[in-house]
């Protein structure tokens, strides 16, 4: 078949099961070894230290196009991008306001 291929629709490559196929069909846990089942099954499970936060965010389609065509690992290209042009805070020992370092530079002349 060519063209637009219609997933779920049975075709001479993958034909329609017949109940006694269906009846004899080995389940998800006979067909693999017990150690992947219990991983797959058990997933990921929570972070010990969480990190990063999930986020929605809103991008240009270009931009996204972008970093996505630069392959496996682009979202940590991202971060490491905002992570590099993100507003620091000063430490507040060193933090003056404008008005104090503009008295004591014309002080200092």
């Amino acid at each position: 078949m060519r063209g637009k291929q219609r997933y779920g629709v049975p075709d001479a490559e993958n034909p329609e099961w017949t109940p006694d196929e269906i009846r004899t069909a080995k389940t998800f846990e006979e067909f693999f070894p017990p150690r992947v089942v219990a991983a797959i099954k058990r997933g990921r499970g929570p972070q010990k230290t969480p990190t990063k936060q999930p986020v929605s965010l809103r991008l240009d389609p270009d931009v996204l196009a972008a970093y996505r065509a630069t392959g496996r690992g682009w979202q940590a290209r991202m971060n490491a991008t905002l992570a590099a042009h993100a507003p620091r805070r000063a430490k507040a020992s060193r933090t003056q306001s404008r008005r104090t370092r503009r008295v004591t530079a014309r002080d200092d002349r």
